[in-house]
């Protein structure tokens, strides 16, 4: 199925910027579905005329109308007028009479989604980017609760919103956290001076968890917050501006072991604010795990620290033992072996860096080369190295071993392809969904005879392609001078290892 990107952009009408202000709106249509008991499509104008739907969210807290996915198809013909009025108008249209989908009485709404040109300004686009249809199950009709009375009127609050702009809120922090709040996690409404209207039973009991023992509503939330973090040295300077719906952040609050997380959506009428929705949810669970995952990725990025720094011990002894060696077959073995261990170091030196265990490999590779220089020197060659094309990111378990391979390659066509003499060695890496391809030629004198070497260097290259990396490498003459290594990776195999 096509991103909501490719689906908008298609039809011809639409900017990067109403994308970005759509992949917005989108991000919080499972709250509005929720808050509106009813499935939520947005649909976009087409060149010729007709409307697209590129989003739907079902609702968690009734049954959906819809079981099969919108979203890609034309508009269907007893929803076009309604939508197509919304467009033309920019104004929220809702049918008077029930409209039967499938043999079940729904009630459309048609909502224009306005976008605003800047997050200071008051100013919006002189059309809608799309319309927003909420279809609600009227077989279901029943005496609404007072929750349910409460979500609907958020709802019809935050259609109005979108019709003029105001939401979504350009000013609120991009990407979510981990476990962000739901409506029915818990929800609270504010009126403009932050005390509390209502309080679902959810959002009352993850108080209650925090110490608060009294009813929510008539209470400022500012003011219960505050006796809730007594004596608290370090609080979040984001927390005054969320309790009091003010401002469209997020944060944790922290009591007796249990924290909640909080989501301040401000509710504004004509660019006015009139009071606020807040989502709350225990995150008490996840956010310890979060601090486990930290400590671990610490401890990790520590160990790869110390294998690197080991490492480079290993290697400068090899070195200092190659030094003091007495004859030159010793020299070049413990020459070659300090190699081979530096360039296993330079891997755990990138994981050490960050915290996914995933290397950006052509930054590996960048390091690796910088070993020719030494190989070059010790065999009077001048080496001209060049590399194109990506290796991107790889899994730790084989950059190791492909990091080794191609310094075995590129020491042999540095030691014995140009050996005293001036020349270039060429890396060539190519990558797909399927294959990492990477060739490495150098302009020197070729095999001898045409014949594979069988040497300790070109076992290792061997065990390392084929028998850790399942691949397959390919040893040739390229007409003319020097030699051509061909090496092939297959990264569905490799993802499956991964897995």
């Amino acid at each position: 199925m096509s991103t909501l990107s490719d689906l908008v952009l298609a039809q011809g009408r639409s900017s990067q910027l109403d994308v970005d202000w759509l992949h917005m709106l989108v991000a919080d249509g499972q709250l509005i579905a929720d808050l509106a008991f009813a499935d939520i499509v947005i649909w976009v104008p087409t060149e010729a005329g007709s409307f697209v739907a590129v989003a739907h969210a079902r609702p968690s807290s009734a049954a959906t109308l819809f079981y099969r996915d919108f979203v890609g198809q034309e508009i269907k013909a007893e929803w076009r007028k309604q939508v197509t009025e919304a467009f033309e108008t920019a104004r929220i249209v809702d049918n008077t009479a029930p409209d039967w989908y499938e043999e079940t009485p729904t009630r459309v709404k048609a909502v224009p989604v306005m976008r605003r040109l800047s997050a200071s300004g008051s100013a919006v686009a002189e059309a809608p980017v799309a319309v927003l249809t909420r279809h609600t199950n009227l077989s279901e009709a029943r005496t609404p609760s007072r929750q349910e009375l409460t979500f609907n009127d958020c709802a019809s609050e935050l259609f109005a919103m979108i019709a003029s702009g105001d939401f979504p809120d350009l000013g609120a922090p991009t990407g979510p956290r981990r476990g962000a709040p739901r409506a029915s996690d818990g929800l609270i409404r504010l009126d403009v001076d932050g005390v509390t209207t209502f309080a679902s039973p959810n959002a009352l009991s993850a108080f209650n968890r925090m110490g608060f023992a009294d009813e929510l509503e008539g209470e400022s939330l500012a003011e219960v917050t505050t006796k809730l973090l007594p004596g608290k040295l370090v609080v979040d300077e984001s927390l005054p501006l969320v309790v009091t719906g003010r401002a469209p952040w997020r944060t944790d609050i922290e009591a007796r072991g249990v924290t909640v997380g909080l989501r301040a959506i401000p509710i504004r009428n004509r660019g006015e604010r009139v009071g606020a929705i807040v989502l709350c949810r225990d995150v008490t669970e996840l956010r310890h795990q979060e601090r486990e995952l930290i400590t671990k990725d610490a401890t990790i990025r520590e160990i790869h620290h110390r294998v690197k720094n080991n490492l480079q011990t290993v290697a400068s002894l090899l070195r200092i033992q190659a030094r003091r060696g007495r004859s030159e077959e010793a020299r070049e073995a413990l020459t070659q072996a300090m190699r081979r261990v530096a360039a296993i170091a330079v891997v755990h030196d990138t994981l050490s860096e960050g915290l996914s265990q995933n290397v950006d490999f052509d930054a590996v590779f960048d390091r690796v080369l910088l070993l020719v220089a030494e190989v070059a020197s010790a065999h009077n060659t001048t080496v001209h190295p060049k590399s194109s094309g990506t290796f991107g990111v790889l899994p730790s378990e084989y950059a190791t071993p492909l990091a080794l391979a191609l310094t075995e390659l590129v020491t042999n066509a540095v030691e014995h392809g140009l050996a005293g003499r001036e020349g270039e060695v060429e890396i060539i890496a190519e990558r797909d969904d399927e294959t990492l391809t990477v060739r490495v030629r150098d302009t020197g004198s070729g095999l001898p005879e045409g014949k594979v070497g069988s040497g300790l260097g070109t076992q290792i290259v061997r065990t390392l392609i084929q028998g850790e990396l399942g691949g397959t490498i390919d040893w040739h003459t390229v007409l003319g001078s020097g030699t051509e290594v061909t090496i092939e990776i297959p990264l569905r195999w490799l993802d499956k290892r991964q897995h």
